[in-house]
């Protein structure tokens, strides 16, 4: 059995419908402050640094995926290399 549903609505009211909070005023207050403070050339300002702390779970678990896989690969080596 397959079901359709079609919903004819806006975002806003599909956001609204689901109960999901409306964060467009922080988005745009975050959005003002950065571009206050590339305008601004503030000394010392990197846009990275900014962004760190959404960023750095993803990147410290990309490092664990790589690290979990160099040492799998070691330890292939190691054990076919000791069975020959």
């Amino acid at each position: 059995m397959k079901v359709n549903i079609e919903l004819d609505m806006t975002p806003d009211e599909f956001r609204k419908a689901m109960g999901l909070p409306d964060v467009q005023p922080f988005q745009d207050e975050i959005m003002r402050k950065i571009k206050e403070q590339m305008e601004a050339g503030v000394e010392g300002y990197d846009a990275l640094s900014l962004f760190k702390p959404f960023f750095s779970q993803s990147f410290d678990s990309m490092g664990s995926y790589q690290k979990m896989m160099m040492d799998l690969l070691a330890s292939y080596g190691q054990s076919g290399s000791s069975s020959r």
